[in-house]
């Protein structure tokens, strides 16, 4: 089951390292700014802790704009998912 729903950033583990672009994340900045996110980033919900894989731009936007959360589209997933991520 799939919810979308504010995710404090603070609260997203996000395991592996991303390259980003800088001109992307400062685009993202702006668009979120003037029209606020418009499409969620993905983590993985593991015993009640959340991973982030994907969306590195947006999560690095909402973060440099100060936001304290960011949309994000929940998946719950058992730890035997979370290794495969991690492999």
């Amino acid at each position: 089951m799939v919810r979308v729903q504010e995710i404090p950033l603070n609260q997203i583990k996000r395991p592996l390292p991303r390259a980003t672009d800088p001109n992307k994340v400062q685009t993202l900045m702006e668009s979120i700014a003037e029209i606020g996110q418009q499409e969620p980033i993905d983590v993985l919900e593991v015993d009640g802790q959340y991973y982030g894989f994907s969306g590195c731009h947006r999560y690095e936007a909402c973060q440099r704009l100060g936001k304290e959360t960011v949309l994000a589209r929940v998946r719950k997933a058992p730890r035997s998912v979370l290794k495969m991520h991690l492999a």
